[in-house]
C-alpha cells in the first residue's frame, strides 16, 4: 500500500482536531458513538458508518450513523458472513469494491446490494485491552470501487485511535465502579456498627435491620446503610 506525505498529513491533521472529542467522549458506548460520526468525515467515500459488537448470542450493530447500516448489517448477521463479521473476528483489514462480485461474500453481496444499494465497504477489528471485547468498525458505500489505500490508512488510523479511546473510557468506568462499590461497602460496614451499638445485636441481625428496612421503605440497601452511618439511627418501627 503506496500513500504519499499528503494523505498521511490530512489524516493526522484531521486526528488532531478530532482527537479531543474521541479521547474525552467519556462512556464507552459514548466514545463509540464520537467514533462512527466522525468515521465519515475521516474517510470521505464513506456514505455512513458503524460498529460491529459481539455478543453472547451473535452481533450487534451499535453507534451506527444512520438506517442503512443497521439495514446492511441486518443482512450479515442473519447469513453470519460479510465484511464487518469477518473482521470482528479475524486481524485482517477487508476492502470490497463491488459486492456484487466479490467472491468472498457471494450470497451477502447479492443480498447487499439488492436489497440496500450498498456495494463498496470497509472493516476494521478494533483492539481493545480487554479481549473479550470484539468489535469491528464499518464504512459503507453505493458507489463501486469508493474506497482506495489511503482510505484505508485513515480508516486504519481512526479505528486504531477509537479503540484506545474506548479502551481507556472502560478503564476509567471499571475504576468508578470499584471506587463506588469502596464506598457502598464502607457505608455498609459503618452502619452495622452503628446498629450493633445501639440495638447490642449481633453482625448478621445489624445487617438483617439493614435489609428489611431496605424492603420496607422500597429503597436500596446500600442508600439506607448511607443514611444510617450519615445519622447515626435506624427508624426500625
Amino acid at each position: 500500500m503506496t500513500i504519499d506525505d499528503r494523505a498521511v498529513s490530512r489524516v493526522l491533521t484531521i486526528l488532531s482536531d478530532i482527537g479531543p472529542e474521541i479521547a474525552n467522549a467519556g462512556r464507552p458506548d459514548r466514545a463509540l458513538e464520537v467514533i462512527t460520526r466522525h468515521a465519515t468525515t475521516v474517510v470521505p467515500s464513506s456514505a455512513c458508518a458503524g460498529i460491529t459488537r459481539a455478543t453472547n448470542s451473535g452481533f450487534e450493530t451499535v453507534a451506527p450513523t444512520d438506517q442503512l447500516t443497521l439495514r446492511v448489517d441486518a443482512i450479515q448477521y442473519e447469513l453470519a458472513s460479510g465484511p464487518c463479521v469477518d473482521a470482528a473476528l479475524t486481524d485482517a483489514v477487508f476492502r470490497a469494491g463491488d459486492l456484487r462480485q466479490d467472491p468472498r461474500w457471494p450470497e451477502f453481496g447479492a443480498r447487499a446490494a439488492e436489497q440496500t444499494g450498498v456495494l463498496s465497504m470497509l472493516s476494521f477489528r478494533m483492539f481493545f485491552e480487554d479481549v473479550d471485547h470484539i468489535a469491528a468498525l464499518n464504512l459503507y458505500a453505493v458507489e463501486p470501487d469508493a474506497f482506495d489505500s489511503e482510505d484505508e490508512l485513515a480508516g486504519l488510523a481512526i479505528t486504531t485511535f477509537g479503540a484506545l479511546a474506548v479502551t481507556s473510557a472502560r478503564r476509567q468506568e471499571r475504576i468508578t465502579n470499584l471506587e463506588r462499590a469502596l464506598e457502598s461497602n464502607r457505608d455498609i460496614g459503618v452502619a452495622i456498627g452503628v446498629l450493633m451499638g445501639l440495638h447490642r445485636v449481633t453482625r448478621e441481625e445489624a445487617f438483617d435491620l439493614l435489609r428489611l428496612a431496605s424492603q420496607a421503605r422500597h429503597r436500596k440497601l446500600v442508600d439506607i446503610a448511607h443514611d444510617v452511618a450519615q445519622t447515626g439511627s435506624l427508624d426500625i418501627s
